[in-house]
C-alpha cells in the first residue's frame, strides 16, 4: 500500500528536529547539531561494599581542575566545566554532538559516610570516588553460639560430634 509505513513513536519528534536545524541551522546551510547543555546528566556507576561507597563517574574531556566534588549531609555532588572547542578562522562545523558547559549531578547516599576519608582519583577521563561508610553505619559481626549445636568459627559453622 503506498503512503504506509511501518509504526516509529519518535518519527514526528525527529522531523520537527530536522525542521528546527534546517531554521537555525549554520549559515553555510549544512545541518548542525546543537544538544541542549541542561539534558546532559553526568553518567555514574554506583557500588557499595560492607565498608563503603564506589562512585565511577564518566567526564571525557574535563580537566581535574573543572571538576568540583561536595559532600552536603547525605547529597554527593559532582559538578564539571566542558570548555567549548575552539573555532579557527575558516572553520565551520558539518556535525557539532559535543557537548560544552556546566554540569552536575547529585546523589542521594542512604547512609552517613565519613567525609574527612573521601579519595577522588582522575585517570582517562574517569572520576572514581571512595566514600567510606561511617563507623556507625558499617555492619557488625554477631557470634552466635551454642554448646549444643556447633559453634562459629570465622563465619563457617562446624558441627561438633556430641558426647553420649
Amino acid at each position: 500500500m503506498a503512503g504506509m509505513y511501518p509504526f516509529y513513536p519518535f518519527r514526528e519528534i525527529e522531523e520537527l528536529s530536522n525542521l528546527l536545524e534546517r531554521l537555525w541551522g549554520s549559515r553555510s546551510g549544512l545541518p548542525v547539531r546543537h544538544l541542549a547543555e541542561n539534558r546532559w546528566g553526568i553518567p555514574l556507576d554506583v557500588a557499595e561494599t560492607d565498608e563503603a561507597f564506589l562512585i565511577k563517574a564518566s567526564l571525557p574531556g574535563v580537566q581535574p581542575d573543572d571538576i568540583a566534588v561536595s559532600l552536603s549531609g547525605n547529597t554527593l555532588t559532582i559538578q564539571c566545566i566542558v570548555k567549548p572547542v575552539e573555532i579557527k578562522e575558516g572553520e565551520q562545523f558539518y556535525l557539532q554532538e559535543r557537548r560544552s558547559g556546566k554540569f552536575s549531578r547529585s546523589l542521594k547516599l542512604p547512609t552517613q559516610v565519613n567525609p574527612d576519608q573521601i579519595e577522588a582519583d582522575y585517570v582517562a577521563g574517569v572520576l572514581t570516588l571512595r566514600l567510606p561508610k561511617a563507623e556507625e553505619v558499617k555492619p557488625k559481626r554477631i557470634t552466635v553460639k551454642s554448646a549444643k549445636a556447633g559453634k562459629m568459627i570465622d563465619g563457617k559453622f562446624e558441627k561438633i560430634a556430641s558426647k553420649n
